[in-house]
């Protein structure tokens, strides 16, 4: 008995997996997004840069059906979104903003 739950546990992880990766995309783009509009370009432009550089990588494997590549390199966008989002926070609080 527990041979078949795990066998269809298995098998409904695979077919989420063969689809493409349109809310692990989704997900990315919103994370570059909202670290661009924190300042990311300017306080952690290394991080808002690598997470251009896997969106991009996810989308050209998204359109070659290359579904397992595209959701990991979203999911790296994300990470790398997520990060300059981070510094970009963490550098706009720990520096003065000028008044001219």
């Amino acid at each position: 008995m527990l041979k078949y739950v795990a066998l269809i546990a298995c098998s409904l992880w695979l077919a989420a997996c063969k689809g493409p990766p349109l809310q692990e995309m989704s997900d990315a783009r919103q994370a570059i997004a909202a670290a661009r509009a924190a300042g990311a370009a300017d306080r952690s432009p290394d991080n808002l840069k690598a997470a251009q550089a896997a969106i991009a990588r996810a989308e050209a494997d998204l359109q070659q059906q290359h579904f397992t590549r595209a959701r990991m390199a979203a999911q790296e966008a994300k990470r790398s979104a997520a990060a300059a989002l981070a510094s970009s926070q963490a550098t706009a609080v720990t520096t003065p903003v000028s008044s001219h």
